[in-house]
């Protein structure tokens, strides 16, 4: 199975939209009491997207958290960054989707020279 470039870049939007409400969780429970941090491996669940493994994409508890007092692993800094750094990924994946499929419009519209 040969995956273009839609496909893929698609896949990519949706894992990172996954990892964005995960994030959004793990802030959201930030003060939780025995709460610990979720994230998905973006490769195996890019993987398990394009259909090329059977990776499971089930959220995994993140092991490098200090677990404080309450139980709660949650650090608001490490989650500001993750979500900082998978926001500038989203960012980057729309704009080469929108250049792409903007180009791929241009070479497909006839030439108005007719040369």
């Amino acid at each position: 199975m040969q995956i273009g470039f839609l496909d893929f870049y698609g896949g990519v939007l949706n894992v990172r939209q996954e990892r964005s409400e995960l994030i959004a969780n793990n802030i959201a429970n930030a003060d939780t009491p025995s709460y610990l941090a979720v994230d998905v491996p973006f490769d195996a669940a890019l993987s398990a997207q394009l259909g090329s493994t059977q990776a499971s994409t089930t959220p995994q508890y993140r092991d490098d958290g200090i677990v404080g007092l309450n139980g709660n692993d949650v650090s608001l800094d490490t989650e500001r960054v993750e979500a900082a750094a998978n926001g500038e990924a989203i960012q980057a994946s729309a704009t080469f989707l929108h250049q792409s499929t903007a180009d791929l419009v241009t070479a497909l519209r006839p030439n108005p020279s007719g040369i």
